[in-house]
């Protein structure tokens, strides 16, 4: 595979510089999908998509776990709610 150029090397780093709002914002649109599904296959299908996304929010074991078990929508918009605030404000505990 070749080496990238200058410019392709700053658009994959600015990629991982925004992974997270970008991954919150896939979760907020899984939400909706969420909502709007019509079949349990197609809700197991975004269950897990929105696992993928958790991980790599690198969201805490226990809670990614809670939020996966009660497979409730309203939960996890909460908690990405949550999520949102202090990725606005990253000096607040």
């Amino acid at each position: 595979m070749p080496e990238m150029s200058n410019y392709q090397r700053r658009i994959v780093e600015r990629y991982y510089d925004q992974r997270d709002t970008i991954m919150l914002n896939k979760l907020q649109e899984l939400v909706t999908d969420l909502y709007l599904a019509d079949s349990d296959r197609r809700r197991d299908q975004l269950w897990k998509r929105v696992q993928a996304a958790m991980a790599n929010l690198k969201v805490p074991p226990a809670l990614a776990e809670h939020i996966l078990a009660r497979r409730d929508p309203q939960i996890l918009a909460r908690h990405i709610q949550d999520w949102l605030k202090t990725a606005d404000n990253p000096g607040k505990p």
